[in-house]
């Protein structure tokens, strides 16, 4: 009997095993709502969060309207501030976390207004329990007169080169061995050449602007309290002229205040 010996070739049918994975349906999309607070609003709203309790709490910058610090402060300015130079406060608030130093007399401040609560760049001329006396726009502060000498020259060049000061008059004032710039206008009539004598309360600060023909300060709406004193005025950060297109002042870039 003749045995077949062609080989048959045995095909096994494909199955797909039970246990290799099955195809990924496709996610829905988020709504674009839901989208939009993940990618967008969240990350945006923490960095925003942050920014502004950092500014709050701990450092500023500000920008001077005004001529009343002429001229050692120009408008357009923009002043640093160091908000921990006298301690800490909760974010957004006026009170006190830790308080460790005070405003000391020439330091460069900003503050609010104890009329109509607007912020302001001042001087801090008189502390707690000093004698504040103007006489001819000469300050005495406890009897003893300021030194008074040439102006810094750097000021008045600058105010000069910016605008025409018809009648101004320029000179350095020291006080506690902190000299600065100050300026009048003896040709206005009516402005606060003489004061006092006036004793600064407990808690609060006599405040005047370098400008000091052209500053409402503390001659007019009396003394700040200390809790209102923002921060030390440090620097000027930056300088734009707005009289001519807001054309950056390199010159004053981060430049340190007297």
């Amino acid at each position: 009997m003749a045995i077949d010996t062609t080989m048959t070739k045995h095909v096994q049918p494909t199955t797909k095993h039970a246990d290799s994975d099955p195809e990924t349906p496709p996610q829905p999309r988020k709504p674009l709502v839901k989208r939009l607070w993940s990618e967008w609003i969240k990350p945006l709203g923490t960095v925003l969060i942050i920014m502004c309790t950092f500014r709050s709490a701990i450092a500023d910058w500000n920008d001077v309207p005004t001529g009343s610090m002429n001229p050692t402060i120009l408008e357009g300015d923009r002043v640093a501030v160091n908000k921990l130079s006298y301690g800490l406060r909760v974010p957004f608030t006026f009170w006190w976390v830790w308080q460790w130093d005070s405003p000391e007399r020439g330091e460069v401040v900003i503050c609010h207004s104890p009329a109509d609560g607007k912020r302001l760049v001042k001087r801090i001329i008189g502390v707690p329990g000093d004698v504040i006396e103007l006489r001819s726009n000469r300050l005495l502060v406890n009897g003893k007169p300021a030194d008074y000498g040439p102006p810094v020259q750097d000021d008045v060049d600058q105010i000069l080169a910016d605008r025409q000061c018809p009648g101004a008059i320029f000179a350095s004032e020291a006080m506690d061995g902190l000299r600065h710039s100050v300026m009048s206008y003896p040709n206005i009539q009516g402005a606060p050449r003489d004061f006092g004598p006036f004793a600064v309360p407990d808690g609060q600060f006599f405040i005047m602007g370098d400008n000091r023909d052209r500053s409402l300060d503390s001659r007019s709406y009396g003394c700040v309290d200390g809790d209102k004193i923002v921060g030390h005025a440090f620097a000027i950060a930056g300088s734009f002229d707005r009289s001519n297109w807001y054309k950056p002042r390199w010159d004053r870039f981060a430049r340190k205040l007297k």
